[in-house]
């Protein structure tokens, strides 16, 4: 794997290295303050590039276009709070997805299948274990974000997301977020407003670069890619760990997330 990850500078693959302990620590530090934490070139620049040439012919072909109007909570109906409450404000999303199954041969595959990766991010995120997902279509996907294309503002379904960049937008395409909005305990509805009518001060801007590996609490952290311009799309790499083995989405899962059931 040294000639698709920078291991002498991100050494995931000898956690008995004192090098080691020390990334672990400096990434639970930066997700303890930030709710994330980035590997700025944790992946070659020959690697990226070889990887954006597999993925663009395949995206042409065969990616599957999602578009859809949501909320924040990707639900058309919170339990107390009145429909026009503004923390239920819709959005449009748009973007294209490649599934595992279509990705076999590619570096990404190979990244997402390499165990010490899954090992190291146990670690810093203190779980006693991180298995890959079993579904195959689900696994590790590529999205790509074209001119005029966004993933609004939304919380993510699992604790925490792993992403690759792959490519920046032309212009555009920012990952912005605003973490401790929300708890497991508290929803903070009128803080999900105030954020959404604009008037948050808190928003902050993530300036991620290709080869960057991103790890961020998702499930509390409301965030969006906002809209791309111009002719280079963004493409990001989505990699899914779960700290139980054999997890798979269902068929009404797979077909709204990737159009099909398998």
């Amino acid at each position: 794997m040294h000639e698709l990850l920078d291991l002498d500078q991100y050494p995931i693959d000898e956690p008995h290295a004192v090098e080691y302990r020390q990334l672990v620590s400096k990434c639970q530090a930066a997700m303890a303050s930030d709710g994330m934490f980035n590997m700025d070139g944790f992946v070659r620049p020959a690697a990226i590039s070889r990887a954006v040439s597999e993925i663009e012919p395949l995206m042409k072909q065969s990616s599957f276009t999602h578009r859809r109007q949501h909320n924040v909570y990707f639900k058309n109906e919170i339990e107390g709070l009145p429909s026009e409450h503004d923390a239920l404000r819709r959005f449009q999303t748009a973007h294209h997805t490649l599934c595992d199954d279509q990705l076999l041969e590619s570096v990404v595959h190979r990244i997402y299948e390499y165990q010490p990766l899954a090992a190291f991010l146990a670690e810093v995120l203190r779980k006693p274990r991180l298995y890959l997902m079993d579904d195959p279509l689900a696994r590790a996907n590529v999205i790509e974000y074209r001119d005029g294309e966004a993933l609004n503002w939304h919380f993510d379904r699992s604790q925490y997301t792993v992403t690759l960049l792959l490519q920046s937008a032309s212009s555009g395409g920012a990952f912005e977020y605003r973490s401790n909005l929300r708890s497991d305990v508290e929803q903070n509805y009128e803080g999900v407003a105030a954020l959404l009518n604009g008037s948050d001060p808190g928003i902050r801007v993530n300036p991620l670069s290709a080869g960057t590996l991103n790890v961020f609490a998702g499930k509390n952290t409301l965030h969006r890619v906002s809209t791309v311009r111009g002719a280079a799309s963004r493409l990001v790499a989505v990699f899914t760990y779960y700290d139980r083995p054999d997890v798979t989405f269902s068929a009404e899962e797979r077909i709204g997330f990737y159009g099909r059931a398998g």
